[in-house]
């Protein structure tokens, strides 16, 4: 257990410890706590707690507690070699899209899914979706089929609130999934995350390869965060992208259930669905000017909504469009 981002488990211990007793209550495992995980702390320090978790012969996977905003400030502390010496699933997302992007770049697969605090501590027990996915990915290796969700949430409960805890959340009918363009079947290693995390990674040149021809064949994947950029600011990203010659490299895009509400932002349902119609306007914009070859596939719960599918980063992601079906493999 790291928080290689944001100090979680200090200020909101409850999910935390509930996702820590699940761990071990319904995966059978261990966990083992790292100085800096209900710690705020600076990012060496927290960089070594992630080169502690890797080097670590006892230690099998690498959890992180949940994201933050600051990880790409880790980054420059971490010790590539002890890393690349000691592979180990990493599971993490939002801004843990920064530490899955190194480890691609490490040439080690990671997990994109599973934060102690919002899948394993979610109140009133773990999604059954996301449960399902984490399992297979934690005791694979195993190709895993993907499903729509049958109902997923956009809302969320304050974690301080006790009744939080006392009260299921709410939940919203599945939707299924919208597909453009599925007139083939594409494989390939999958690479992407979370939009916010990985513009700023473009901004900074961090962790992008400087030939965009790394990434030929790739299954991109994108969501978004609570902070729900606008489609204007979705649309400039994959364009900047474009310009950059990676965003025609991807025969195929999967695209997250955008997360649609936030504490600050607590739209009604007519707001929600008006959002996500326009952010998927803007990615649909963008691939006609730079990628019109592109399949895609939106709404896949991967993301800041519940459930969180877990997906392999740098693995492989199967996309058949006539049969309309998505598979990874673990």
């Amino acid at each position: 257990m790291i928080s290689p981002s944001f100090a979680g488990p200090a200020v909101f211990p409850r999910p935390f410890e509930t996702g820590l007793g699940r761990l071990v209550a319904e995966f059978g495992l261990r966990p083992v706590e790292y100085a800096t995980t209900r710690a705020h702390a600076t990012p060496a320090e927290r960089a070594a707690d992630v080169n502690a978790a890797f080097a670590d012969p006892s230690v099998k996977a690498v959890f992180a507690s949940i994201g933050g905003e600051d990880q790409i400030t880790v980054l420059p502390y971490l010790d590539c070699e002890v890393i690349r010496a000691n592979p180990k699933p990493f599971f993490g997302m939002s801004d843990n899209t920064s530490l899955l992007l190194y480890l691609w770049n490490t040439g080690i697969v990671g997990y994109h899914g599973g934060l102690i605090m919002t899948t394993f501590g979610r109140p009133h027990g773990i999604s059954p979706l996301s449960a399902d996915s984490v399992r297979a990915a934690l005791f694979g290796p195993r190709e895993y089929e993907l499903r729509p969700a049958p109902e997923f949430k956009t809302v969320d409960q304050d974690w301080a609130a006790e009744e939080t805890w006392r009260t299921p959340p709410p939940m919203e009918p599945g939707t299924g999934w919208i597909w453009h363009r599925p007139d083939r079947v594409v494989e390939g290693v999958s690479w992407g995350g979370c939009v916010e995390i990985l513009a700023w990674h473009l901004m900074a040149d961090s962790e992008i390869q400087e030939d965009p021809a790394a990434y030929d064949g790739c299954v991109l994947f994108l969501e978004t965060s609570e902070e729900m950029p606008p489609g204007t600011e979705i649309y400039r990203t994959l364009r900047n992208m474009g310009e950059r010659g990676l965003l025609r490299r991807f025969p195929a895009l999967l695209w997250g259930r955008p997360k649609t509400w936030a504490f600050d932002r607590r739209n009604e349902p007519a707001e929600r669905a008006r959002y996500a119609t326009e952010q998927r306007e803007a990615v649909l914009r963008a691939l006609a000017e730079y990628a019109p070859g592109t399949m895609a596939v939106f709404d896949v719960d991967f993301g800041h909504t519940d459930p969180q599918l877990t997906l392999p980063y740098g693995g492989r992601i199967r996309v058949d469009g006539p049969a309309r079906r998505i598979s990874v493999t673990y």
